[in-house]
């Protein structure tokens, strides 16, 4: 994952207060899937709480050169259990441990999902166009996290009918 931001890739600073402190932060490898895929776009917020379920960037443990998207799974003495959505990667707190608080850089708020076929030159139908428009904002939080882990063979046939 590489972080884009106007500052020059620097971490705005932590003591600013007053300030709203948004970013863009770029995914690059699948951890995240099915949530995030790689080329998502993030707006993240810079020293926002942080709850269980929040999306967020961190400093890898080990390497602190590199930022890394993980979704925050529980609070634990000393910091943050981190886990990403895809069970078959585990580059996450199952490799490293608990995250301390420090590592953490910012919360994810919003997923830009980019324009596919815009980027290789393709056409777009129009109606194409507005399901992009329709599905390439998300917010990204607690609320999906709890999508995911409730599955769609966990949620009711009601409840399945009166969403189509």
């Amino acid at each position: 994952m590489r972080e884009q931001q106007g500052d020059r890739g620097q971490e705005p600073d932590r003591d600013q207060r007053g300030l709203l402190r948004i970013g863009l932060a770029e995914v690059y490898n699948p951890s995240m899937q099915p949530t995030l895929y790689p080329g998502d776009q993030l707006v993240v917020r810079y020293g926002a709480p942080v709850r269980p379920g929040d999306v967020v960037v961190l400093r890898h443990p080990f390497r602190q050169d590199l930022l890394i998207v993980k979704r925050a799974v529980e609070r634990r003495e000393g910091g943050w259990w981190v886990k990403g959505d895809n069970p078959y990667v585990e580059n996450d707190s199952r490799e490293f441990g608990v995250v301390p608080d420090e590592l953490v850089v910012a919360r994810a708020w919003v997923r830009v999902r980019p324009l596919r076929s815009a980027r290789r030159g393709g056409q777009r139908s129009m109606a194409g166009l507005v399901s992009w428009v329709v599905s390439a904002v998300r917010p990204v939080g607690s609320r999906s996290w709890r999508r995911l882990r409730s599955g769609p063979a966990v949620r009711s046939a009601s409840r399945r009918l009166r969403a189509r």
